[in-house]
């Protein structure tokens, strides 16, 4: 994934947290009809967030896989020091 796509996801992903620790500052809803909405607009908020993670955590899996591939084939790029 592009940087810019992973710069764009991360931001969003931090705008839903804020928007779902706003939103349970809020006051309590009084009534069923309230609770409903407000309990709905949350869950779309959370079902969003957790889409955005899962995709962000994929492309991280992904990128580790590779760099693993990369260490195990070239060696390690740390280099050993010295036993005195």
């Amino acid at each position: 994934m592009e940087r810019e796509r992973k710069l764009e996801l991360i931001q969003r992903s931090l705008g839903l947290k804020h928007k779902i620790k706003v939103h349970e500052s809020m006051k309590s809803p009084e009534t069923h009809e309230e609770l409903s909405a407000s309990l709905l607009a949350r869950w779309d908020l959370e079902d969003e967030l957790h889409a955005i993670e899962s995709i962000i955590e994929a492309d991280r899996d992904q990128a580790v896989a590779a760099r693993r591939k990369d260490l195990l084939s070239s060696g390690s790029p740390v280099k050993k020091k010295p036993k005195k």
